[in-house]
């Protein structure tokens, strides 16, 4: 099986518009595990990502992360992680990162959200995979926060991937997980 190219892949952490429990739409805030896991992650698999969120002091503080441990003593106390942090950028909305996205390959991205529900216009792991390896057109994979992306973004989306399902009927898995199954299943050598 072929491996896909990772860097027409790149990811987002969605901070707004999500819904909470109550199914409203809210901004949640950044967590610093977050940013620390994702960085990894999206270096381990060779994808950029982007954290979104409108909100000016979430912005700031993930720039201040990544700063530190890019330029601070976090960049001369753990090179690692400096090299990690190479894949992330802030972004103010899903909208300016597809522009983003479109100013550097030159076509705007395909988004794909993903769900733990099982949504209309779902697309398997395996043809995602597929269309990633025949395809020169970069693609956005979208996670939400909170309890999941918010309506508006499931109707605009191109493609929501399947549901990472897991044994019983519990499915709510901690997003820096999903991220990370996710990827492996997309980009991983098997």
């Amino acid at each position: 099986m072929k491996t896909p190219s990772p860097s027409l892949l790149s990811l987002a952490l969605v901070h707004y518009p999500v819904v909470n429990k109550h199914g409203e739409v809210v901004t949640t805030s950044i967590t610093n595990f977050d940013l620390h896991d994702l960085a990894r992650t999206s270096k381990t698999y060779g994808v950029s990502y982007y954290i979104i969120t409108p909100n000016p002091a979430q912005q700031n503080m993930a720039r201040y992360i990544h700063n530190y441990w890019q330029e601070g003593i976090g960049a001369s106390f753990n090179p690692d992680r400096s090299e990690a942090f190479d894949a992330m950028e802030v972004s103010e909305s899903i909208a300016d990162t597809c522009l983003t996205i479109e100013k550097l390959h030159g076509k705007p991205p395909t988004l794909i959200a993903t769900s733990a529900r099982s949504i209309k216009n779902n697309i398997s792991f395996n043809k995602l995979r597929e269309d990633l390896t025949q395809n020169d057109r970069p693609f956005l994979l979208l996670f939400g926060t909170g309890w999941g992306l918010a309506p508006e973004v499931l109707e605009k989306v191109d493609f929501i991937l399947e549901p990472i399902c897991g044994v019983g009927s519990y499915n709510h898995l901690p997003v820096r997980s999903a991220v990370a199954i996710i990827l492996d299943r997309l980009l991983g050598k098997f």
